[in-house]
């Protein structure tokens, strides 16, 4: 590995963090506080890491899969409810994982609930690909030119007439079908005109509306924060995706094979996008954590979509880089209540440990070839490891549900070659049938990191 303790590896402020040393100490036994219960809905299992993790810290947990397909997923390591909604008033907090809960979350809070999830609002942001550029631009953020179209056959001939490089972006919820976006690398546009001609033969009935969006070169890079309904609590985390199956970005879209970030003061970056949402995201009274996705370069930052949710694997990465306790942090989200979110100073990345069929959904091939196999570890690890589809047996990790989503692995560093040197020495310990990983999350950083610093968008 190349050394990166060098400029390249900013040094991070001293406000938002404590010494990285702090957190691996034992953890001690946290004495349970005796009115803060916890119940976790989930629509596809991708929680349940930090419902174990506020477990862990002492808290009463209950834990609601409705995918019949997951509901295996978690198993063991919180306590699974059949139904959410006997256990309501038993909650002292309700976190919803994933968007398209809006309404629902709406009714609870004027129920007098204390609840983390999204609003009617926010998921509109995230779902309407156009609503979300068109609120971003009224927020005062510069986008990308972008045409959205309902026919294939309109987009084709859009880039016949209007020859470039474009992204193809479907929404609604075809954008969760990762390998369905699509960017251009041709200045004519012949490849984009070759990609509509496929969607249109094998997937039009399921992309009803896509976004041809003009194509930028730059640094991909995400800001976020929590949301407590009226402000963000800080730091910010900065993050950079690593979207494609293979090194250096080859292979198709999978949503994510790992992420590399850090904890971070007000900056630039987040003062020129997510800050400019806050008086509409207060009006909608969304609690959460939020994130921008951006190009940026010499000339701006270009918001790309928006995130009104938790992140996958990013929530796992702030769970390795947060010093604070979540059965703590959770509830002043949900109660609209401030917060000294206690960080590590310097930088984490999670590694996506995966099996097949990932990163398709093919349950034949998964019993054939993943389900229920053991997750060996050649010595025990408590640190770094978060379940992704698994399931706990008798002691044993074994896999569950059916996407071949295994286990996030995280490291954490003063540099970020530190934290790559951790991330992967955890994962080498780790012994799954077929398993496969990207071994290149983080390197990045050296490059991207100077780009950021010299166009002042860390300043």
């Amino acid at each position: 590995m190349k050394d990166n303790n060098s400029k390249n590896d900013i040094e991070k402020p001293s406000e938002p963090a404590a010494a990285p040393e702090a957190a691996k100490e034992a953890p001690k036994e946290a004495p349970k506080p005796p009115a803060t219960r916890f119940l976790f809905i989930s629509k596809y299992a991708l929680i349940h890491d930090l419902a174990w993790q506020v477990q862990k810290e002492g808290f009463d947990v209950k834990y609601h899969v409705i995918s019949k397909s997951d509901r295996d997923v978690g198993d063991g390591f919180v306590e699974k409810v059949d139904r959410w909604e006997d256990l309501k008033d038993w909650a002292d907090v309700i976190v919803f994982d994933d968007c398209e809960f809006g309404s629902l979350v709406e009714k609870l809070r004027k129920e007098g609930k204390a609840v983390i999830g999204g609003t009617a609002y926010t998921d509109r942001l995230e779902m309407d690909r156009d609503f979300g550029q068109e609120e971003m631009k009224a927020a005062g953020m510069t986008t990308l030119p972008r045409w959205e179209f309902t026919s294939f056959d309109d987009a084709v001939t859009f880039v016949k007439e209007n020859p470039g490089r474009y992204v193809v972006k479907p929404s609604g919820r075809a954008q969760n079908e990762k390998v369905l976006s699509f960017v251009g690398q041709e200045e004519d546009g012949l490849d984009i005109l070759s990609m509509l001609e496929h969607y249109k033969k094998g997937w039009a009935s399921k992309i009803k509306v896509f976004q041809l969006q003009k194509f930028a070169n730059g640094v991909e890079v995400a800001v976020g924060a929590f949301f407590n309904g009226s402000d963000f609590i800080l730091p910010v985390f900065i993050n950079f995706e690593h979207k494609r199956m293979f090194n250096d970005e080859i292979g198709p879209q999978t949503g994510e094979m790992g992420t590399a970030g850090f904890w971070y003061g007000p900056n630039q970056l987040f003062n020129n996008t997510l800050l400019k949402m806050k008086d509409r995201l207060a009006a909608a009274g969304y609690t959460g954590y939020i994130d921008i996705n951006c190009i940026v370069n010499s000339r701006g930052i270009y918001p790309l979509e928006l995130t009104c949710r938790f992140g996958y694997p990013t929530i796992n990465l702030q769970i390795e880089g947060a010093l604070s306790k979540w059965g703590e942090f959770l509830p002043a989200v949900a109660r609209g209540e401030p917060f000294n979110l206690r960080t590590k100073r310097g930088f984490q990345i999670c590694v996506v440990i995966a099996v097949p069929p990932f990163p398709f959904i093919d349950p034949d091939a998964f019993r054939k070839f993943s389900e229920d196999a053991v997750v060996l570890f050649k010595k025990p690890m408590a640190e770094g490891i978060h379940p992704g589809d698994i399931r706990l047996v008798e002691g044993d990790w074994r896999l569950a549900g059916n996407s071949g989503y295994a286990i996030v692995v995280t490291g954490s560093g003063s540099t970020m070659e530190d934290a790559r040197r951790e991330a992967y020495n955890r994962v080498r310990n780790i012994m799954i049938p077929n398993m496969f990983y990207r071994t290149d999350i983080g390197e990045r950083w050296n490059r991207e990191g100077d780009l950021l610093q010299t166009w002042g968008y860390l300043s």
